[in-house]
């Protein structure tokens, strides 16, 4: 397993913290980039820029467009292709693990407070369900669960072949809260049966899940489990833990929440998985704000002690 941080295309101060902690492997989602930042030229410069740094440029967590392709709705098919774009040229260069969403899309990660109170002054990130109970429904309220599924089936037979020849691993990342529905929209990736349903649609080693422990622990299984029972089809790991239920709960520091954290780093070991693993949402420290192009989660300080603590983690496990 590989400590992994999600950075930029281009250096600034978070790819210095990056090598001061030892962290190789990198993570990159576009933010900053207009156009088509998925085409050749771009994504060529973008792995050639970490390399120049010391980075391995492992994943890609950013998308094209895809709500047309979430919704069936005529478009979708050019959609796709720019998906195929980017596993083709991910391939081309080496990248290995595409992070992708589906039923997310209309709606994006939804948090109601940025300023949970959290361990000494900290401020948190949460979810409860009764300010969206009190939201207007979204204009996709009229979308089917059927309809979602047969669109994720489509999508899936169109994009995991080329993923195949490119040798990309596709990696879904859960919904995020796993909860169905919200502003009336259905979500379908909010459980363990939902996963073991989309991997079934189309079996492939390179249609996988992108482990967003929070998200499970969120969803109330017992997380081992659940990394056992996904075991090779886990491509990419979110290493994060939150207490409470889908309906409303609070991320919390990395070693404060109710998950056993060393548990499940030694079950990923278990299981096989040998990919990168990054810290995901952290607190907000004392003297820090949000960078404007982030969402609240991933502020700093909170991450550099992640790292410090997956660190500490891995160590123990190998020994």
């Amino acid at each position: 397993m590989d400590t992994a941080l999600m950075l930029p295309p281009r250096p600034d101060e978070r790819w210095t913290f990056a090598k001061q902690l030892g962290v190789d492997t990198a993570v990159v989602r576009f933010w900053g980039v207009e156009g088509e930042w998925w085409d050749y030229d771009t994504l060529m410069q973008t792995k050639s820029r970490f390399e120049d740094h010391g980075f391995d440029l492992d994943v890609v967590e950013d998308r094209p467009p895809m709500e047309k392709t979430v919704l069936g709705k005529e478009g979708r098919d050019e959609e796709i292709e720019a998906v195929k774009q980017l596993l083709r040229n991910m391939g081309r260069l080496d990248i290995d693990v595409y992070s992708w969403v589906w039923t997310e899309l209309p709606l994006g990660v939804i948090r109601t407070s940025d300023s949970l109170p959290g361990r000494g002054g900290s401020k948190r990130i949460g979810y409860d369900h009764k300010w969206m109970e009190q939201a207007e429904d979204h204009p996709e309220a009229g979308i089917t669960e059927e309809e979602l599924w047969d669109n994720l089936e489509y999508f899936l037979n169109e994009v995991v072949p080329v993923a195949e020849e490119a040798g990309v691993k596709m990696a879904l990342h859960p919904d995020d809260p796993p909860l169905s529905p919200i502003r009336g929209v259905p979500r379908i990736v909010t459980s363990l049966e939902d996963y073991e349903r989309i991997l079934d649609l189309y079996d492939s080693p390179n249609h996988g899940v992108n482990f967003c422990q929070g998200n499970f622990g969120a969803m109330e299984v017992d997380t081992d489990e659940a990394i056992e029972a996904l075991g090779e089809k886990i491509h990419f790991v979110h290493f994060r833990d939150v207490e409470g239920t889908p309906d409303s709960f609070a991320e919390t520091w990395h070693d404060d929440g109710p998950t056993d954290m060393l548990s499940t780093m030694q079950t990923y070991a278990d299981v096989g998985f040998d990919g990168p693993v990054r810290p995901d949402h952290v607190p907000r420290m004392v003297g820090e704000e949000d960078r404007e192009e982030t969402m609240a989660g991933y502020t700093d300080m909170g991450r550099l002690f992640a790292v410090g603590y997956m660190k500490g983690l891995l160590e123990a496990v190998e020994e």
